[in-house]
C-alpha cells in the first residue's frame, strides 16, 4: 500500500514506525487471531490453535515473515513480552527495519519517524480513518487500522481478545468505595453519622 503515492508501505512498516516492535509484534498476532490460527489462552498469554494459516479459507496468503516468527514462538504458551525476547521475532524485527530503511521511511536503527514516515502516516490515516464501529472495516483493512491506531482501534475491533491476551492494559481497581453504617442513638456524642471511602481510580500501562 503507498503511504504518500509513491513510497509502499504494508500494516507491519506501519506499526513499526508507529510504536516500534511492540506495535508490530501485536499487529502480527491480530493477524494470526484473524486467520484463526492463534487464540487466547491464560489472562496475559497466547497460543496457537492448532489450525495451519492455510486452514483459515482459501483466499488466506502465506504469513508474512514477522507473522510466521510470532506463530513459530508460540510453540508454547507465551505473552508480549516473551514473543519480542524470541530470537526468530527479532531475527524477523531486524529485517523488517532493513526494509524500512531501504523504502527511505526511516535512517536510523530502531527505526525512527523522519519526514517520509510521517508523510506516509498522515496519508493513511486520512484514506482510512478509525471507524465508529467494528461492521465498518473491510476484513483485510483490521490489520491495517491496528497498526495505524494501537490500542484505540484494538478496544474497537477486537476488544475481547485484544484483553485476556495481554494486548491492551487492564483496569484494576485500586481503592474501592467504602460506606460505614450510621451509629444508633441521637448523635449527641459528636462525629458525622457516615464516612465513605475515595473514588476508585484505574490504572494499569504496556
Amino acid at each position: 500500500m503507498s503511504g504518500d503515492g509513491s513510497v509502499r508501505i504494508g500494516p507491519y512498516e506501519v506499526a513499526l514506525l508507529r510504536g516500534g516492535p511492540r506495535a508490530a509484534v501485536t499487529t502480527a498476532v491480530v493477524e494470526l487471531y484473524l486467520r484463526g490460527v492463534v487464540e487466547a489462552g491464560r489472562p496475559g498469554r497466547l497460543r496457537t490453535s492448532g489450525s495451519s494459516p492455510e486452514e483459515a479459507g482459501p483466499a488466506s496468503s502465506p504469513l508474512p515473515p514477522l507473522a510466521a516468527a510470532v506463530r513459530a514462538a508460540l510453540h508454547r504458551p507465551a505473552g508480549l513480552p516473551e514473543l519480542l525476547a524470541d530470537p526468530g521475532v527479532g531475527q524477523a524485527l531486524t529485517e523488517l527495519v532493513r526494509e524500512v530503511r531501504s523504502a527511505g521511511l526511516s535512517r536510523t536503527l530502531p527505526p525512527h519517524r523522519g519526514r517520509a514516515a510521517r508523510t506516509a502516516l498522515r496519508a493513511l490515516r486520512a484514506a482510512h480513518p478509525l471507524p465508529a464501529g467494528r461492521g465498518e472495516v473491510p476484513e483485510g483493512d483490521v490489520t491495517l487500522v491496528v497498526a495505524l491506531y494501537g490500542e484505540e482501534a484494538l478496544r474497537l475491533l477486537v476488544p475481547r481478545f485484544a484483553l485476556r491476551a495481554g494486548l491492551l492494559p487492564r483496569v484494576e481497581v485500586t481503592d474501592k468505595p467504602f460506606h460505614r453504617r450510621a451509629p444508633r442513638g441521637n448523635g449527641s456524642s459528636g462525629g458525622s453519622g457516615f464516612s465513605s471511602g475515595g473514588a476508585a481510580s484505574c490504572g494499569g500501562s504496556y
